[in-house]
This record gives C-alpha cells, sequence and structure tokens, in this order.
C-alpha cells in the first residue's frame, strides 16, 4: 500500500517571490528528498493566495504558514 503524501501549496504571487518563496521552495524541495522524508511531500505552486502582507505564504496539508521560513514549515511538516 502507498503511502499518502503531505500536499504543500506555495504561493507563486509576486509579493511571495519578493519576500523568498522561490528560495524557500527550492530549500524545502532539498529538505524532504532526504530520507526519512523522500517521496513524503508533494509541492504545489499555486497562484497568489491574497494573503500578500504576509508573504512568503505556504500551505501545510490544513495549516496555513505565513511569513514562514523552511525551518517552520518543516517543523509542521513533521508534525502532520
Amino acid at each position: 500500500m502507498k503511502h499518502s503524501r503531505k500536499l504543500i501549496f506555495v504561493c507563486n504571487g509576486s509579493d511571495c517571490k519578493k519576500e523568498g518563496a522561490k528560495k524557500l521552495y527550492k530549500e524545502l524541495k532539498e529538505l524532504t528528498d532526504v530520507p526519512p522524508l523522500k517521496g513524503t511531500c508533494k509541492f504545489i505552486k499555486t497562484k497568489c493566495m491574497d494573503m500578500c502582507k504576509t508573504a512568503p505564504n505556504l500551505i501545510v496539508g490544513d495549516h496555513f504558514c505565513k511569513s514562514t521560513t523552511a525551518e517552520k514549515v518543516m517543523a509542521q511538516v513533521k508534525k502532520s
């Protein structure tokens, strides 16, 4: 039986990009591409989430992460 993957939605709007969403996306992909997380996360780039003042924004499962860092997101990934 295949494990279900965690969905991580990464805002790709202009304000999020300016605040480092592109770098954050790359960093998270690298951090989740090693055991035991390898293959457990699916990243989806989205259009603007309309929360520009709190950029960069991500959604991990059903948890909204605003003004976030890779460390905060990874803690949420490991929690869920």
